[in-house]
């Protein structure tokens, strides 16, 4: 028998149905060609991370840091994350979106503000309900639109954006946000997921490639894309490090990463010369989809980027659902985003391109979506 809680839930699950916004778990296929994991440099497509020659690692890290699961390891690691991200400090948790959580709901506290880009991810939005501080969001990498809410607030302020966004694949406006924290005193907060791996020397980052280490209070690195493994590190001084092990619940309170998970991040970091001419194939590729999107006469429902992450403008759940199966069809794995996750009338597929991808694939992934659209 169904109890009356499971009834409301499959009442409202029914519902979410005839709304088209039903979730549903997919398997990546490998008879599908990959334009939606976040894998950009093939790190995990190739498998370039394998277990540390003569080193037997244990599965489990036994518990959190504060117990018994802090490890040399653990600290050999942040010691070289913070010299690789050129940072006075570095510290691990067990993915971005803890990181985001533990950050933004410890670090400002009542009668603090953060002002917060509106497409920012959801980890970093979770945090923020999470804290004691106020918040306001402010439009689109709108420095007109930011600048007018610091005017009405005071006490320390923090700015929080994402380099690279993870649905729009645009960037922020990095050197102009460090000027207005210049003039305002606020304190900026980088979240750089979809740059990390993909931009700056070894691929530090967009932070790190436009020289602005010293300008940003903190940055959360996630090592689940371009770098192929799993967790994920706040780098900024070695007060923030200290405070957010004391007072971050997402730290404090969670059994810490495995050993095994810290090798792999260790190693993704010593990559350098392997992925360097990844790189440069991810931005050829990405010139080339655009290019063939030109030609084609798709650039217009193109969401502007220049990155990795392109999003092609479907509008309506219904519709880009039907999109995408068609494409999975013509055997190309492609996943469409729907509101609300993304604002009403922007639903779109989110094409992920990879170092992989050959220049017939991004050729006819291109050539497919055309054909659908005008079947």
């Amino acid at each position: 028998m169904i109890s009356a809680i499971e009834q409301r839930l499959c009442f409202e699950l029914e519902a979410r149905k005839a709304k088209g916004l039903h979730r549903v778990l997919r398997t990546q296929s490998d008879r599908l060609i990959d334009f939606c994991s976040n894998d950009y440099l093939g790190v995990v497509h190739d498998r370039l991370i394998d277990a540390p020659e003569g080193r037997s690692l244990a599965s489990g890290a036994t518990g959190s840091r504060l117990i018994s699961g802090n490890s040399i390891l653990a600290e050999e690691a942040e010691h070289m994350l913070a010299s690789f991200y050129r940072a006075p400090s570095a510290l691990l948790f067990n993915s971005g979106y803890d990181a985001n959580l533990g950050f933004f709901s410890s670090i400002p506290r009542r009668g603090d503000t953060i002002v917060y880009d509106e497409l920012c991810h959801a980890s970093i939005r979770d945090g923020i309900r999470l804290s004691f501080a106020k918040s306001y969001s402010f439009a689109h990498n709108d420095l007109a639109a930011l600048r007018a809410k610091l005017d009405r607030i005071q006490g320390q302020v923090f700015i929080a954006v994402e380099s690279v966004y993870s649905m729009d694949g645009d960037q922020a406006p990095l050197v102009e946000l460090i000027e207005v924290c210049r003039r305002s005193g606020a304190a900026l907060v980088v979240d750089e997921a979809h740059a990390s791996g993909i931009f700056g020397e070894g691929g530090c980052g967009l932070v790190g490639a436009l020289g602005l280490e010293t300008e940003v209070f903190g940055r959360v690195h996630t090592f689940g894309k371009a770098f192929g493994c799993h967790g994920a590190v706040v780098v900024s001084s070695a007060a923030v490090r200290e405070y957010l092990i004391n007072f971050a619940r997402s730290f404090i309170y969670t059994t810490a990463l495995p050993p095994q998970a810290i090798a792999s991040i260790m190693c993704a970091h010593t990559l350098k010369p392997q992925l360097e001419e990844r790189r440069r194939n991810l931005q050829r590729n990405i010139e080339l989809f655009l290019d063939n999107a030109r030609t084609e006469g798709l650039d217009l429902r193109l969401i502007p980027s220049t990155t990795q992450i392109q999003s092609l403008l479907v509008g309506g759940n219904m519709q880009a659902k039907k999109l995408a199966s068609a494409l999975v069809a013509s055997g190309f794995d492609v996943r469409p985003i729907l509101s609300p996750t993304v604002p009403k009338g922007a639903e779109r597929l989110r094409l992920c391109l990879h170092s992989f991808n050959s220049a017939d694939e991004i050729g006819g992934l291109v050539k497919a979506i055309t054909e659908v659209d005008h079947a």
